[in-house]
């Protein structure tokens, strides 16, 4: 951002503060505290990034306040005409990104963009077959006996998706999650040994279970995919191939991953979020095959009410942001420091799932540590380092406490750290980890949540944060009075 642009800017969210304070003095206290401590702490959640002021000035105007239900140009309210030029865009900006051949902008979230597509391929696989054999051209035409019938159809289909210890997502049929009582769910892992996935065991439980919906994409496996080895074991057993590449969908756009790493040419449905590794807006999407499109489509108001007009320009904005050779770059950036971090953990003796990566992201085994992950996780939020604690494979500590500490690289990449600085951080985190010990409980045994970091430990980690985060400051130029 130019100098101009970042005065501009600048003069722009202090003028919105201010306004808001008028109304609210506490939430504009909070919002400034926000960017303080943003600024102020090593990010490497995997799942967080920094959007461009461009994409956060687009959410904060009036578009926010028009219902748009429907589609472009099938709006069901009047007045809608800057929104269809808006969602129209962010599909065209997405297509054309990602080379598919159909695109909707409209879902809120990831979740959001998970429902819509299982209900897509339900109704195209399943409600559009029998609505054919009943002779009937939509739902309200059938009998209640056929509905019930319909119902009962639709409710009992089978769905094959990544494990949550295995890196999977919550949405990819855990059973607390909606996915999971949607429908009759059953799951494949990782090689027990060297924790990547092994086609073959998939294959082989795919022929088993014979899923409608083979789902493929990770919140937390530090590896890339063969999309073409899931589609042909997909097309095997007669199964939908949908992939949810939310947290790589950056690396995806920037050409990092490509040929059969590239979801979006094998899978029949691809979602993913617009935040995480694409910088965007937080929001959701579905890319899909022209067989899906108008089933996906109807997302409103199968799935979805009012679409968010104010998210939708956001991503449009970022999703042109995306298709430009500076992301590009920034995206092999990501991946090349991803492995300098995991390089960086393992030249110190740390124990990472699958022993490396080449994708944004590094799962670390906190239990040689003597740590529960989230130990080690509030232990290096003491010391200025957010994680988040993640679950790792066959975990005996569950999905609350972990094993783990999942870390990435996508929002310090934005910064600017290369690959010296993460190394730095791998060897801060090691520190903190190292001078850590848990504690114990009110009744004197070995607790899973309390902990004890050396004296002095914290602080002096702060410090050497502060030294790498003053040399990559975040949004340069940004000065609010």
């Amino acid at each position: 951002m130019s100098d101009s642009l970042a005065k501009t800017a600048s003069t722009a969210y202090d003028a919105a503060l201010e306004v808001i304070a008028s109304v609210e003095p506490r939430i504009a206290a909070a919002t400034r505290q926000e960017l303080a401590d943003q600024r102020g702490s090593l990010k490497l959640i995997a799942s967080e990034n920094y959007a461009s002021p461009a994409v956060l000035l687009t959410m904060g105007t009036w578009l926010s306040d028009k219902y748009a239900e429907g589609t472009v140009g099938h709006r069901f309210y009047a007045g809608c005409q800057n929104v269809d030029t808006v969602e129209a865009l962010a599909a065209e900006h997405a297509r054309e990104l990602f080379g598919a051949p159909y695109a909707y902008v409209q879902p809120h979230s990831g979740i959001d963009a998970n429902l819509v597509a299982f209900w897509s391929i339900l109704a195209n696989r399943v409600e559009t077959p029998a609505l054919a054999r009943l002779g009937a051209k939509n739902v309200n035409e059938l009998t209640e006996a056929d509905w019930e019938s319909l119902r009962h159809e639709l409710g009992n289909q089978r769905l094959l998706g990544m494990s949550l210890d295995a890196g999977g997502h919550l949405t990819h049929g855990f059973r607390p999650n909606i996915s999971g009582k949607m429908f009759h769910q059953q799951q494949y892992g990782t090689d027990p040994v060297t924790g990547l996935l092994d086609y073959d065991a998939v294959a082989a439980k795919a022929r088993e279970f014979k899923p409608l919906v083979l789902v493929a994409g990770y919140s937390a496996y530090p590896r890339r995919v063969d999309f073409a080895k899931m589609r042909e074991i997909a097309d095997e057993v007669g199964a939908v191939l949908m992939v949810d590449m939310a947290h790589f969908a950056g690396l995806v756009a920037g050409k990092v991953f490509t040929g059969d790493e590239d979801p979006v040419p094998h899978a029949h449905v691809v979602t993913t979020t617009t935040h995480k590794s694409l910088r965007g807006p937080r929001g959701g999407m579905v890319l899909a095959q022209e067989e899906f499109a108008a089933d996906v489509d109807r997302g409103c108001p199968m799935v979805l009410g009012g679409p968010l007009s104010h998210v939708m320009a956001a991503k449009a904005v970022a999703l042109a942001e995306a298709r430009t050779t500076e992301f590009q770059g920034y995206a092999q950036r990501v991946a090349d420091n991803a492995k300098s971090l995991a390089d960086g953990f393992l030249s110190r003796g740390a124990e990472l799932v699958t022993g490396g990566t080449d994708n944004h992201l590094v799962l670390l085994d906190v239990s040689s540590f003597g740590l529960t992950g989230r130990q080690a996780e509030s232990a290096l939020l003491d010391a200025g380092v957010v994680t988040n604690r993640n679950s790792v494979p066959a975990d005996p500590n569950g999905a609350w406490y972990t094993s783990g500490v999942r870390l990435g690289t996508p929002a310090l990449t934005t910064r600017g750290f290369g690959h010296d600085e993460f190394d730095r951080v791998a060897e801060l985190i090691v520190e903190v980890l190292s001078s850590t010990q848990a504690g114990t409980t009110k009744a004197g045994g070995p607790s899973k949540a309390s902990y004890v970091t050396g004296d002095g430990v914290a602080d002096r980690v702060r410090a050497a944060s502060a030294e790498l985060l003053d040399r990559h400051p975040l949004y340069p130029g940004l000065d609010l009075a």
